[in-house]
């Protein structure tokens, strides 16, 4: 994935975790871990990639901004498994916030993901951001 659809997707990443309000130690570990394993990046190069994806977030005007060439770009699948990062973000901390889930929503929305694909990527995200600790 080349390097403006990195950001782009570290972005939402982000969005969703500032959803809230609170980005709290575990949305940041999972968003950390995310971009590691999904985008194949070193510890590193993805804790670079995060602080600037934050502040890319903040000066975003839109969401449709930060989606706009991912929906272009990705396939079906590679657009679901977005979503399903996004989801573990929003669980991270083993409780679903309205605001983030309505983000998820409608970045899911932006990306032209079916909605059997975002309930999917749901149920997948759920599990891992569970990660033991109990319910979400």
């Amino acid at each position: 994935m080349e390097r403006r659809r990195r950001l782009a997707t570290g972005a939402l990443l982000v969005e969703v975790a500032r959803a809230d309000g609170i980005i709290g130690t575990e949305e940041r570990q999972v968003m950390q871990t995310a971009l590691e394993t999904t985008l194949g990046l070193s510890r590193e190069d993805a804790f670079a990639l995060l602080e600037e994806a934050e502040k890319h977030s903040r000066q975003a005007t839109s969401l449709f901004e930060l989606t706009q060439e991912l929906d272009r770009a990705l396939l079906a699948e590679e657009k679901a498994a977005i979503v399903e990062l996004l989801w573990r973000v929003a669980f991270a901390d083993a409780r679903k916030d309205p605001h983030e889930e309505q983000r998820v929503r409608q970045i899911a929305g932006l990306l032209h993901v079916p909605h059997a694909d975002f309930i999917e990527a749901k149920i997948r995200g759920r599990a891992h951001g569970e990660g033991g600790r109990g319910p979400a």
